[in-house]
């Protein structure tokens, strides 16, 4: 069906119980599924096939089959097949984005839409690059001809969060295709419909089999995913601790992952701020328009002793101004949690960060509709007065929480930011450029902004040190590194 859908409700159902594989939407090998339900309502969005180990097989096998002819086509006609998918899926862009507020209560006006947007742009950035799968010459023997080329690996298992799903699949399958390889995803088991959507239009484009795409459960789908013994190269992101279990199954076979593993991004605040611009890049960089649910959320703020109080008061008016409520409503700011696990865990760290001795400075407001009252909704909190050992500071909590510290000198501030496990984002809020680029050196972050917070954009070279993970996306480097293997070659002139 290409038919653009603005009913999310009924593209669900038409999606309902069904993997993508081999061009076609098909049912779970053994007719499982589970349920998908609206975090804004609890009601029951549709159910989603629940793969198993049956499932990956037959989706392996028909990449495996497809990526001998794909890799043949010129690069930049594969180039060219994706960016007419990316043509495609920017005209659907309104349903894409109705269908990702439904399944996972983002805020159709501030979030879905962005993200709807995001994914077009991602595909177009890699669509271009076909012709820039170079090798080299290299200088060894006057009497023989030496050359590297770039090869496709072969067959990609790419695992994606539920977080923004069609942005970071957008990342991992548009390289991995223009470079030759065909690749299996497996869906956060919280949104699958949506992606299930894009790989259904772009399977209109593709040949059967180079874009395939699972959903079910980590341990039944995943797992076999990662293991299979035609999988030549895993793209993950999600939590620490799953993503230590996708390295060593992947270890055991000796092949590449890359992987996206979260952080607790800091935010320095130096008293010769901007003051109004610095507040509002809070707000984007904390992502309280996603309920915190990002992986570079400025949830530890730093702020100058000069200019603490008045940046919290500010912080705090600006998000008490914005509206919490049915993220498919044109006036809402705010969104829900994605689901009552995380909704659970989210107010499990506020009672730590209350319990701690922190102040709790509860931010916007609930809800005011009654059929809203199920809904996984929690007040932002921006907490103060917090000891520098609170879990609340150390552990990433994926929601609408942040903890605003007083420092006094700009190495005090560089040393606490960087006493974390994360290191995947950081931003510097100051008029000065030496402190600016002396912070920028210093941090332990690997990708670092001053003086704004935006999101991962296709060309910025995007990842993280530390636990935040290994490999970088987003760039023609990550399509050259990740995506292709390099092979010498030699021939004797003489």
């Amino acid at each position: 069906m290409t038919d653009i859908v603005l009913d999310p409700a009924a593209l669900a159902a038409h999606l309902a119980g069904k993997h993508f594989i081999d061009g076609k939407l098909v049912p779970a090998a053994a007719g499982a599924t589970f349920d998908v339900r609206s975090p804004a309502t609890g009601a029951l969005v549709a159910k989603a096939a629940a793969g198993d180990a049956a499932d990956v097989d037959r989706a392996v096998a028909s990449a495996a089959t497809a990526q001998i002819a794909w890799a043949k086509v010129p690069a930049r006609q594969r180039g060219k097949l994706v960016g007419d998918c990316a043509r495609l899926l920017d005209a659907h862009k309104e349903e894409l984005s109705r269908l990702i507020a439904l399944e996972t209560g983002k805020a159709l006006r501030t979030e879905s839409r962005v993200e709807a947007g995001v994914l077009a742009d991602a595909l177009h950035f890699y669509a271009g690059l076909g012709s820039e799968l170079k090798g080299e010459t290299v200088p060894f023997n006057p009497d023989m001809l030496t050359m590297t080329i770039r090869e496709p690996i072969g067959v990609v298992g790419a695992i994606i969060p539920w977080n923004v799903p069609m942005m970071l699949m957008a990342l991992k399958i548009a390289p991995a295709l223009v470079a030759g390889n065909t690749v299996v995803v497996k869906s956060a088991e919280e949104a699958p419909f949506a992606v299930l959507r894009i790989c259904e239009l772009m399977g209109t484009i593709l040949p059967p089999g180079a874009f395939n795409m699972l959903s079910g459960m980590g341990p039944e789908c995943g797992a076999p995913l990662v293991s299979h013994p035609k999988v030549g190269k895993i793209t993950f992101t999600g939590s620490v601790e799953t993503g230590k279990i996708v390295s060593k199954l992947a270890a055991d076979k000796l092949i590449p992952v890359t992987l996206e593993l979260g952080g607790k991004s800091p935010m320095i605040v130096m008293d010769d701020c901007d003051l109004d611009r610095t507040v509002a890049g809070a707000i984007a960089g904390m992502r309280f328009t996603r309920m915190g649910q990002s992986c570079t959320a400025s949830s530890r703020m730093y702020v100058q002793a000069g200019v603490h109080d008045r940046f919290v008061a500010a912080l705090k008016a600006k998000v008490d101004a914005m509206k919490m409520g049915d993220p498919l409503d044109e006036t809402t700011d705010i969104g829900t949690i994605v689901s009552q696990g995380q909704f659970e865990k989210v107010k499990n760290y506020i009672a730590i960060g209350i319990a701690d001795g922190g102040t709790a400075n509860e931010c916007s407001a609930m809800p005011a509709d009654a059929k809203l009252k199920p809904g996984y909704y929690v007040r932002p909190v921006i907490f103060t007065g917090l000891p520098a050992s609170s879990r609340v500071i150390r552990e990433e909590i994926f929601g609408p929480v942040t903890a605003v510290i007083r420092f006094n000198t700009f190495d005090e501030a560089i040393a606490a930011a960087n006493d974390s496990e994360y290191g995947l984002a950081a931003t510097i809020w100051t008029k000065d450029l030496k402190t600016a680029l002396d912070g920028a050196r210093r941090l332990q972050a690997g990708f670092v902004q001053v003086n704004q917070n935006l999101v991962v954009q296709p060309g910025l070279s995007y990842g993280g040190v530390k636990s935040s993970g290994l490999g970088k996306e987003a760039t023609l480097e990550a399509m050259l590194e990740h995506f292709t293997t390099k092979k010498t070659v030699i021939v004797n002139l003489a």
